[in-house]
């Protein structure tokens, strides 16, 4: 089946569950979750595999082991690609992510390093302004509050070696647009645009060589 997009439902499912996030209403609607919300997703990855690879769509369990919210499922949908894109969809709006979410030890310190060069630290402060004049946010998960161990307070990239990861994201508003197959094509432009950002960091940080790393 090919993506044809998101019908108004997968939206109003996700309103209505974040009104009752519970197993009762999870049963009695999980056929509107698989039909309206999980099987778009599925067809959209499929459509999108030869350009980025297999795709998996995480669960719609939250892990609530570690955490004071005891709701039982996410309120939205997500997947990622082998290739790359992380991708989002919720009654707050549709996003796309792609880069370095959380860096391993090894990785932070190959980015940290590059950073603090002027040669590869200029080249990724013009690629990000490259990539964000394009609409798109480069961000980080988390950062660390001071200067990094190391590196001084007054460095001219100080924000950038604070930064504990490295993603381009993009995010839009729900619009009859989403009831089409729109949304392939803007994951499609992003990945376009973000690719300058995805080679800087492939070749200045790579995967982690520790084991259970990310990369």
């Amino acid at each position: 089946m090919a993506f044809t997009g998101w019908p108004v439902e997968a939206i109003e499912f996700f309103e209505r569950l974040e009104d009752d996030n519970t197993k009762a209403f999870w049963n009695e609607q999980k056929h509107v979750y698989e039909d309206a919300v999980k099987a778009p997703m599925v067809a959209l990855l499929a459509d999108l595999e030869k350009r980025f690879g297999e795709g998996k769509v995480f669960r719609p369990y939250r892990d609530v082991r570690f955490s004071k919210d005891k709701t039982p499922y996410k309120t939205n949908i997500a997947a990622r690609m082998a290739g790359g894109p992380y991708i989002s969809l919720s009654a707050d709006g549709f996003g796309v992510g792609t880069g370095y979410y959380m860096m391993a030890k090894d990785q932070l310190a190959s980015f940290r390093a590059a950073v603090d060069d002027d040669t590869t630290g200029r080249q990724l402060e013009r690629t990000i302004v490259k990539v964000t004049g394009a609409g798109i946010d480069v961000t980080s998960h988390d950062a660390v509050k001071t200067a990094p161990r190391g590196y001084s307070a007054d460095h001219p990239r100080i924000e950038l070696l604070r930064m504990k990861g490295c993603i381009a994201w993009q995010e839009w508003e729900i619009g009859a647009w989403l009831d089409t197959a729109e949304a392939k094509d803007r994951i499609v432009d992003f990945m376009g645009s973000t690719k300058p950002l995805v080679k800087w960091l492939d070749t200045n940080v790579g995967p982690s060589e520790l084991e259970g790393g990310w990369g």
